[in-house]
């Protein structure tokens, strides 16, 4: 890989990077194509291809309310709180 192509991959990934990052991106780019082609090393055969990194079940928790009628407490900390809502600035007009 070279400059040019890392400033390709920046233009086409929407990435910023300065004139003088672009050698130091460059190396990082190379790090990671040698770890990729150290993974290609791996044997893998007769190794089935996984769906999910997490193939257990998860034991899931029955869905109770264990605590209500907390708005004052969840409202403590808010910068701005309106009728007992969070209140943000109006972004769209």
């Amino acid at each position: 890989m070279d400059a040019q192509t890392v400033t390709k991959i920046a233009f086409l990934s929407r990435l910023k990077i300065d004139d003088d990052k672009v050698e130091s991106t460059l190396q990082e780019f190379n790090g990671i194509l040698r770890w990729v082609d150290q993974l290609k090393e791996v044997n893998t055969e007769g190794v089935e291809p996984l769906v999910s990194v997490n193939q257990n079940s998860i034991t899931m928790r029955k869905d109770e309310v264990t605590e209500g009628n907390q708005s004052q407490a969840v409202l403590a900390n808010a910068p701005m709180k309106e009728y007992g809502y969070f209140a943000v600035p109006k972004v769209v007009e």
